[in-house]
């Protein structure tokens, strides 16, 4: 099918239903982190289980090797505990690494929440690490710098961060999607061009503070994001010069980049490094993001599929997300990479939804370095790409500004997925609903006028579909047959599973990943139509950032 035919608002979850997963936060009990799940609770007596340990450790924690289980008289131990405690700290760390990837994708799932939770910043950045190794054939480099804005020198000097992302050779496997603005910003625009004629991509450059923007000069920012783009080739003595460099920016719109600043502050090549983690390039390309998002899968190849993304406000994609960039040691043709990048951009990007604005500088990157020798199997990598970009899709909406609960609204039973789409679009948009949802006030109300909004404007075919209309919340029944269906108990209770799903909006760091769960069914589910769509609340936190964003 021609990419351009597709349904752009299609969704598809992953066709393998989700792995399990511990349940809870995990709790600390002296040194050694254990699942709440796995913890009694009150009142209640759990069956006797057999427990598996490893080779050389006994229930009593301590060396199991026949009769030299015991501890002989004057031992110390010290040497078993520090075997022990080596068990535990990988054990740890591979319970974190299974929990992560084994909860991804419930976030999209109607009826389901992902039970993930994190203890602290310190835990949450600790699980991203576990993931953040880099691909075979990657470095990266991150630098900082101040510049005086030349459109607000009133503002003074404000903090301006660079990461580079390089390969160590040239490559011309790279896909890439774009915002569709009508006013793209320069690197968005130098990004078609060495994507339309085929370049060899060794590096990628990224500010923030700034997006370049049409911003007042000759060209638009062209020649200033050129400009970057050589000196790093420079620096790197990269064999493709400035052609081989994909630049992005983020930030405020408008503003003409401190070039001579940003030359001179570029990570040189002693500063790139292949042993640095995915999380450094993830904090530097963060602007108003309280944290930074990351997910990364291991193939069956042995290969690796490492994404980072940014992205807090200004989110409603369409073709891309704000700045994403997806690296892999898999070897796939361009032409397999550019579509499933691109199928796999409609089923998670484009359904999110912060605040309903498109930025004129989404970019979405797939390069892939061909370190891997051992040939993947295509579907592999597909199922692992849609993964990757389903969940950081949803971190992102997660780390909105100002979000305090993420609402996941599923469509179904409309005539198309387009129509399902937008439903579920203007219930996430719908600022009186985001509004309620903030306050944990179940004002049902608000969706049901939202979806018949949307309904009213399709004319006899919406007055078809509302029709044994069915609205839940939190699997509870508020609407069917066209009247409400309330009670003081279920208030309660739509009240509490609101305040279930919400978080601290500034905290740094997801203290979980769980939703508020909207179900909307149209003409008595018999449409084929279906479609799910992550939003956020409205707080007046995100007002407050949005009118302090420049300074």
């Amino acid at each position: 099918m021609d990419q351009n035919s597709r349904d752009p608002f299609r969704f598809a979850a992953p066709t393998e239903p989700p792995r399990l997963v511990p349940r809870g936060r995990a709790a600390r009990n002296g040194a050694m982190l254990v699942p709440q799940a796995l913890q009694r609770p009150s009142g209640v007596e759990l069956p006797r289980v057999s427990v598996l340990r490893p080779r050389g450790v006994s229930a009593a924690c301590g060396p199991s090797a026949g009769r030299n289980t015991r501890r002989r008289r004057g031992q110390t131990g010290s040497v078993w505990v520090s075997g022990l405690s080596s068990f535990l700290v990988a054990k740890q760390l591979h319970e974190r690494r299974a929990a992560r990837a084994a909860g991804s994708g419930a976030e999209w799932l109607a009826g389901k929440q992902d039970e993930r939770e994190f203890a602290s910043e310190e835990d949450y950045l600790k699980t991203l690490e576990l993931e953040g190794a880099l691909p075979k054939g990657f470095q990266i480099g991150c630098s900082s710098l101040r510049f005086v804005p030349e459109e607000a020198k009133e503002m003074g000097q404000l903090p301006m961060k660079l990461t580079v992302l390089c390969l160590d050779e040239p490559s011309d496997r790279v896909a890439a999607v774009f915002t569709q603005n009508a006013f793209p910003g320069a690197p968005v625009r130098l990004g078609k061009q060495r994507m339309a004629s085929q370049e060899k991509i060794q590096a990628i450059v990224v500010n923030n503070k700034i997006s370049n923007v049409s911003p007042p000069d000759d060209d638009g920012g062209l020649s200033a994001s050129a400009k970057v783009c050589e000196a790093l080739a420079t620096s790197l003595q990269l064999p493709g010069g400035g052609s081989s460099v994909l630049p992005s920016s983020t930030g405020v719109i408008g503003w003409r980049l401190p070039v001579a600043e940003m030359v001179e502050a570029l990570p040189s090549a002693k500063d790139l490094s292949a042993s640095s983690n995915a999380v450094n390039a993830a904090q530097g390309i963060m602007t108003t993001d309280r944290y930074p998002k990351l997910c990364a899968r291991s193939l069956p190849n042995g290969g690796r599929l490492v994404g980072i993304a940014k992205g807090a406000g200004m989110i409603e994609p369409n073709m891309a997300t704000m700045l994403c960039f997806l690296m892999t040691d898999v070897d796939l043709p361009r032409e397999e990479l550019q579509d499933q990048l691109s199928e796999c951009v409609l089923k998670s990007f484009n359904a999110i939804s912060v605040d309903g604005d498109e930025s004129t500088s989404d970019t979405v990157v797939l390069i892939s370095s061909q370190q891997c020798s051992s040939p993947v199997d295509p579907s592999d990598f597909k199922l692992a790409l849609q993964e990757v970009c389903m969940d950081l899709a949803a971190q992102i909406v997660r780390n909105g500004e100002g979000t305090g609960h993420v609402i996941r609204v599923s469509v179904s039973g409309a005539n198309c997925d387009q129509t399902a789409s937008s439903v579920a679009k203007a219930v996430v948009n719908g600022p009186l609903f985001k509004s309620a949802i903030a306050g944990n006030d179940p004002n049902v109300g608000r969706l049901i006028g939202k979806v018949g909004q949307t309904l009213g404007s399709l004319g006899h075919l919406g007055e078809q579909m509302a029709q044994n209309c069915i609205c839940r919340i939190g699997g509870e029944t508020i609407f069917e047959n066209g009247q409400f269906s309330l009670d003081t108990e279920k208030e309660r209770r739509l009240s509490g599973h609101l305040k279930f799903a919400a978080a601290d909006c500034e905290s740094p760091y997801p203290e979980h990943r769980r939703v508020v769960d909207v179900e909307v069914i149209l003409g008595g589910g018999e449409g084929p139509g279906k479609a799910v769509v992550l939003g956020s609340d409205l707080t007046t936190e995100y007002v407050k950032i949005n009118a302090d964003y420049r300074s």
